[in-house]
């Protein structure tokens, strides 16, 4: 896509969003919050494809052992987890989860599509199977949320990029790819908002508990993740700090219990006898 092209769909979407909002209007799936989003599903599908090649060239990946088998098991649950709870948009995903070996990035991260990483340096503040459950919960939300096509179209509006909506898109087109990459905080710099991170937090609770995982690990998880110190000050950061997230995970404890219950009954029900 050349430049000339590339900022003409740009001002195109621009004039679109800004004259239309409805045009771009969705609702996220399971909080119905309106958002404003230019992207479909499979234009986000095929960005995050890309950016997820991208990701990987210089990565170094870890494919045998107890943690790789640990982060697949979890991952396949929260997919599973994820389709029920969500079909109209987990349901197009291909969904694929990679261990990379990084004991300093304590991290992990997920992108439209269902392709998914998660850091070895994240695996001592997880520990056990259901806190690994709570990290990729809350990362497959922001894709199931659609949080990185809202923050494409919002920068777009910003005029900080040139992208058009709902373009077929080259994966060899790097710029892209990088802004792709860049929506989904995939180059080091925040890029969910608090109320995306609350958002995600909420929707990955209730994955992990459709899941068949304790949903209290996640507030464990992020008391510990707390305790590593250094957080800035609530008021000058994008996230929400742990004292925060705890608070709004344990007052959504009661309905995640009975997610997690009511699953379990649903299992039972399906056994064959």
């Amino acid at each position: 896509m050349s430049n000339s092209t590339c900022w003409s769909f740009c001002w195109m979407s621009l004039v679109l969003a800004t004259v239309c909002p409805s045009i771009g209007c969705q609702q996220v799936s399971g909080t119905d919050r309106r958002q404003l989003n230019t992207y479909s599903v499979a234009d986000e599908i095929t960005l995050g494809d890309a950016a997820f090649e991208e990701m990987l060239a210089s990565a170094r990946l870890i494919t045998s052992g107890a943690e790789f088998e640990q982060v697949q098991r979890v991952s396949a649950r929260i997919a599973a987890a994820a389709v029920r709870l969500h079909p109209e948009v987990a349901d197009r995903f291909e969904w694929e989860v990679v261990l990379i070996d990084d004991d300093d990035v304590v991290n992990a991260w997920a992108l439209p599509g269902g392709k998914m990483a998660v850091y070895t340096g994240m695996l001592p503040y997880t520990r056990t199977e259901d806190g690994l459950a709570a990290v990729m919960g809350h990362e497959a939300a922001h894709a199931i949320a659609r949080h990185g096509g809202e923050n494409m179209t919002r920068q777009a509006l910003a005029g900080l990029v040139a992208m058009g909506a709902a373009l077929a898109v080259d994966p060899e087109d790097r710029e892209l790819v990088a802004l792709a990459a860049g929506a989904y905080g995939l180059l080091g710099e925040p890029a969910f908002s608090r109320a995306q991170e609350s958002e995600a937090d909420e929707l990955g609770l209730f994955l992990a508990a459709d899941a068949g995982y304790d949903p209290r690990e996640a507030v464990l998880l992020w008391q510990r993740m707390g305790e590593r110190g250094g957080e800035p000050l609530e008021f000058l950061s994008t996230h929400p700090n742990s004292e925060t997230r705890v608070r709004r995970l344990e007052a959504l404890m009661p309905l995640a219990d009975e997610i997690r219950r009511r699953r379990r009954f649903e299992s039972v029900d399906s056994s064959p006898p």
